[in-house]
């Protein structure tokens, strides 16, 4: 059974209230937060880009497992803001990790689902016997217009997360002719019970080349686009599953504002309750790639034993990924761990200091 053995998040300590924003524009907070549901977002210091962001949340994650950075053998990295266009974030990343040189790097862009994407590539790797373990990251410092809707929710953070195999499962792969078995001794702490994924050519969000801001579809990035891809990728886990919702202990969404993950897991049939743990973008905002992982770490913080997670991205252009996991009895170590190190999702989120606006446009270099 391939599943996550360890993961790590960073958020920037830095916030902007949703206020502070509007007073700017001249708007009134009150509407745009409620429109929006999101009161604050995180902020890059001004020397933070997807490398420091990626390599921060990847550094959580192997202290977290133990393991050597030589033991990875695959390392993608998810973003909508590699800081180049040509040189990889990935091998920069890998680098720095001290990973030596046998393993296979690839940076992976598609909106805010990538770094989900290099989920699905490293477990498709493991699986094959090919690779041994795989770190996917999702790192975004988020791109938006002044004064456009998305300047209100695009944010800065990184979840990265370690995979591999079951404990005492064989590793089959051959040489030649001959066929060699070998014992993983990872300790899987969330088992990946399924995994699809739905996808279109709806262009409600694009970036051409050489254009520093996005642009948007506005209202048509919801109903044709988001949730059409959400919805058509968690019914589809559910039936490959035969899983209902009433059995699934926990569920995260991707979060490109606080209203749309609300609305998609009541439409799927999920309470309240099931979704409340990973709503992180109450609190920072909407960081890309890093959205629906981050969500997925926060639950994971505080899951118990033999608990189901049902989780799913969204990436415009567009589709998502959705994946179902089991958590095993191994996560109790990983979360007392996380919790003496204060590299929890919601110690990171609750450590914060405030700029104003002008500060936000020094700090993303707007100014």
């Amino acid at each position: 059974m391939i599943g996550i053995v360890s993961y790590g998040t960073y958020i920037p300590q830095y916030r902007i209230k949703i206020s502070d924003i509007a007073a700017a524009w001249r708007k009134e907070p009150s509407e745009v937060i409620g429109a929006l549901s999101v009161a604050e977002k995180s902020v890059p210091a001004i020397d933070e880009d997807a490398v420091t962001i990626a390599l921060e949340c990847a550094r959580s994650a192997l202290v977290t497992s133990a393991l050597s950075p030589e033991s990875i053998e695959g390392l993608f990295v998810g973003s909508e803001s590699h800081p180049y266009a040509v040189n990889p974030t990935s091998t920069i990343v890998g680098e720095l990790l001290g990973i030596g040189n046998n393993y296979l790097a690839a940076d992976l862009e598609f909106a805010c689902k990538a770094g989900t994407a290099g989920m699905q590539a490293i477990a498709g790797l493991i699986e094959s016997g090919h690779i041994k373990y795989g770190l996917a990251i999702g790192a975004d410092t988020a791109q938006s217009k002044p004064h456009d809707v998305l300047e209100y929710t695009s944010a800065a953070a990184g979840a990265a997360f370690l995979l591999g195999r079951e404990k005492g499962e064989p590793r089959r792969f051959s040489h030649g002719r001959v066929k060699i078995d070998m014992i993983d001794e990872s300790q899987v702490i969330a088992k990946l019970l399924s995994y699809t994924s739905y996808s279109s050519d709806t262009p409600d969000f694009w970036r051409r080349d050489g254009i520093r801001y996005p642009s948007h579809a506005g209202r048509f990035t919801g109903e044709p686009a988001y949730f059409a891809h959400v919805m058509d990728a968690g019914l589809r886990l559910l039936a490959q599953t035969q899983t209902k919702p009433s059995t699934i202990d926990y569920c995260v969404f991707h979060m490109p504002n606080g209203k749309f993950p609300r609305d998609v897991a009541r439409r799927l049939g999920f309470t309240p309750a099931q979704l409340a743990q990973s709503l992180t973008v109450d609190s920072i905002g909407n960081p890309y790639s890093a959205s629906s992982m981050l969500g997925l770490a926060a639950v994971l913080d505080i899951a118990k034993q033999g608990q189901k997670i049902f989780m799913v991205s969204y990436g415009s252009g567009a589709g998502s990924d959705a994946f179902l996991w089991e958590t095993t009895a191994a996560l109790r170590q990983t979360q007392n761990s996380k919790l003496k190190t204060q590299n929890l999702v919601n110690q990171q989120i609750q450590k914060k200091t405030y700029v104003d606006y002008l500060g936000y446009l020094k700090q993303t270099h707007k100014i």
